[in-house]
């Protein structure tokens, strides 16, 4: 279980501002200055935003985009004019600005975290009262990044069995090896010896939920499916591109267990289509892909009016995790969190 940390902290006294607005109750600020740091580890460059205000408070938020740092680093700086300035009680404002202005999502989405960051430290709140309140007080995780090890049934088993050890009941690996838009009778066996393996290692009271990185085609990624069903998957993870919608929600009806997706979608309308053709059972929206916390928030009240859970796709860095997990803590449907950082990377420890 996971814990959220992120926002306001007890003991720590508000600056003073310079003026008062009515409307809001708050000290009017307004926001200075940004930095950006590039955090290498072995698997990805995590990207980090500080945020200034001219009341000496700052923000944090995270725009990590895989092989792409020093292009959002450069975005950053060319969107500066569209948010500083800006009072970042404004949120919403903040981000109609950065959509209209085309920014790229992880812009968007680190600006607003760090937006969310700030109002939390001068209400000395943490963010989830600020969005809805806890619903939770412990919000369950699943461990994803822990089978980096060779494509043998036995090394799979022995990571997984080490997952359970840790304390997890739910865990996330794509058994496919280095397949993609197709794969041979071979690979598909050894495919389903790792999940056997893996299943017969941890029992029948863990959650499996098997990644396919959108790699197959819908015939393909029917008859896959169908050879996971024995092995009772808590979820069958983009066997297609999540962008593919009519053919996700073909393979949504076809299996007999569910269908997760949506990590690569960007911001509401995207995934207003995507659950309209009931393309998923669990959509996973990535706060850093999605455009932020605000704009996590809108797709889990669509979700809800849909019926349709919400499991947040988390492979970026420790700020994004602490941002899912204040959704995670005030928002009604939300099924389980994604965590990277008790496997990839040591620096997650250092960092946060």
């Amino acid at each position: 279980m996971h814990r959220p940390v992120y926002g306001g902290t007890p003991g720590v006294s508000t600056p003073k501002f310079h003026s008062a607005d009515s409307s809001t109750g708050h000290k009017v600020m307004k926001l200075t200055d940004t930095q950006t740091f590039i955090v290498g580890n072995p698997w990805k460059n995590w990207v980090f935003i500080k945020l200034h205000t001219d009341g000496g408070v700052y923000g944090v938020g995270e725009a990590t985009a895989h092989r792409k740092a020093k292009m959002i680093e450069a975005a950053v700086v060319e969107y500066r004019r569209h948010f500083l300035g800006r009072d970042p009680f404004n949120v919403e404002q903040i981000n109609y600005e950065l959509i209209k202005s085309h920014a790229p999502a992880q812009v968007r989405a680190a600006i607003d975290m760090a937006c969310w960051d700030i109002m939390g430290k001068v209400l000395d709140q943490p963010v989830y009262n600020l969005i809805g309140g806890k619903f939770r007080d412990c919000v369950p995780a699943y461990a994803n990044g822990w089978y980096q090890a060779d494509r043998v049934p036995e090394e799979f088993a022995e990571r997984a069995r080490a997952v359970v050890a840790r304390g997890y009941r739910a865990m996330k690996f794509d058994p496919f090896g280095t397949a993609f838009e197709g794969i041979t009778r071979e690979e598909i066996d050894l495919s389903v010896a790792i999940v056997a393996a893996v299943r017969e290692a941890v029992g029948p009271h863990v959650e499996l939920f098997i990644e396919c990185h959108g790699r197959f085609d819908p015939l393909l990624g029917s008859k896959i499916g169908k050879l996971m069903e024995p092995f009772d998957p808590g979820w069958f993870e983009e066997p297609v591109r999540s962008s593919q919608t009519e053919n996700m929600a073909t393979l949504n009806r076809k299996l007999n267990f569910p269908v997760a997706g949506g990590e690569g979608l960007n911001g509401v309308d995207s995934f207003l289509t995507f659950m309209s053709a009931r393309a998923a059972q669990i959509i996973q929206p990535d706060p850093v892909t999605c455009g932020g916390i605000s704009e996590l928030k809108k797709i889990c009240a669509i979700a809800q009016a849909y019926h349709i859970q919400v499991a947040p796709h988390n492979a970026q860095g420790p700020v994004c995790t602490a941002a899912c997990l204040h959704v995670d803590a005030s928002t009604p449907n939300i099924l389980i969190q994604e965590v990277f950082e008790d496997f990839a990377t040591p620096f997650a420890e250092r960092i946060t």
